[in-house]
């Protein structure tokens, strides 16, 4: 098949994964109503109303059809074991969205996922990219994907918690990915995000705009959603090892901070969040209403507004990290961890003078 035709499957696949969200979410929303499949509002949520939370179920069945079919019609090929981990992932989740989870056995079932595509599929961190002149061996390369897998898993689980964060987000860091890999003649992984994206845009018009036909995706959504963004980081700090760089047509020299980049709000938000719980002596995956879009909510943003701006805020570090890209992998990354940290504590900075302004007005009041 010419390069042209390929090209071409990249919004196809985009438009028919949107298509099979779009159609089939009214369908799924009438089960719920009929089956009761509510997430019902309580002190840990951000939303007041009764609403079903298995819009993951329209995502995952969109991205699995489309990416199969594509892949199999067009002669890609596909990563190995991915479809069997999907799998894992998408039972742990729709359990977790009908019934609940206990938290250990979703750690469980990642770690599963994980260790068949990491094991089976050998989807794993070979290179260091030049830190300290070390490089991984088997043990260590396959213990530092699994951890990264399992960390950026739960980071997108864990910032789905008003309308639209998760899907921009997901949207923002997938679009990141794929685009290096279309500037150097990969069309595989657009074709997949294409698939991802098409799913997450329709999702999101029920998710954000319709207010009759409102859905979540639930963890069946965000820990799909984390799981394919592991895959995709990974490929993508792979694809650019230095002994890979003679194949590309556009180079970097300190990937692993690119990525850090890219997945900056689900990693600056799951570090802060386990960082407090633990100075605080609860468990590092003890729920509460103390991440970064909370803040927001609590300076009076609307859930829209606070997506957008963390989504623009996204959109800034990802081209921070790009223009960026040679500076060296330790360099970057403190610079991106620093700007990320000082951006994640804004929220509480501008609530703490809320508060001041508060009290100073009623000290005045009363005298």
């Amino acid at each position: 098949m010419s390069e042209y035709l390929i090209k071409l499957l990249i919004p196809f696949a985009g438009l028919l994964s949107f298509l099979l969200v779009f159609l089939s979410i009214p369908t799924i929303l009438r089960v719920a109503e009929s089956k009761n499949l509510y997430d019902e509002p309580n002190k840990r949520t951000a939303h007041k109303i009764r609403v079903p939370t298995l819009g993951g179920l329209a995502i995952f069945l969109s991205f699995l059809f489309t990416y199969s079919l594509f892949s199999e019609w067009f002669s890609f090929t596909q990563i190995p074991f991915l479809i069997p981990a999907l799998l894992i992932i998408f039972s742990i989740g729709i359990k977790d969205d009908i019934m609940v989870t206990a938290p250990m056995v979703k750690l469980f079932g990642q770690i599963l996922a994980a260790f068949i595509v990491i094991g089976f599929g050998d989807l794993r961190i070979t290179s260091f990219h030049g830190i300290f002149g070390l490089e991984p061996n088997y043990l260590a390369s396959f213990t530092i994907t699994l951890l990264l897998f399992v960390f950026i898993l739960n980071g997108f689980n864990l910032i789905d918690g008003v309308d639209g964060l998760a899907s921009i987000t997901g949207i923002i860091s997938i679009s990141a990915f794929s685009v290096w890999f279309y500037i150097n003649g990969n069309y595989h992984i657009p074709v997949f995000s294409a698939a991802l994206i098409g799913a997450l845009l329709a999702f999101s018009y029920y998710n954000v705009i319709s207010k009759r036909q409102k859905i979540f995706m639930g963890d069946t959504g965000s820990l799909l959603l984390g799981f394919l963004l592991a895959v995709v980081a990974i490929k993508f700090a792979e694809f650019n090892v230095p002994d890979n760089a003679i194949n590309l047509k556009y180079t970097m020299s300190s990937a692993p901070a690119v990525v850090l980049g890219i997945l900056i709000v689900p990693v600056i938000d799951t570090l802060r969040v386990f960082i407090f719980r633990i100075s605080k002596g609860n468990s590092p995956f003890a729920a509460d209403k103390n991440h970064i879009h909370h803040r927001m909510l609590t300076l009076g943003f609307t859930h829209l507004q606070t997506s957008l701006i963390i989504g623009s805020v996204n959109i800034v570090f990802v081209f921070l990290a790009i223009t960026l890209r040679n500076l060296g992998t330790i360099s970057l990354s403190i610079l991106l961890l620093g700007l990320g940290i000082i951006c994640a504590y804004l929220p509480a900075f501008f609530i703490h003078r809320k508060k001041k302004k508060i009290l100073k007005l009623k000290h005045k009041r009363a005298s």
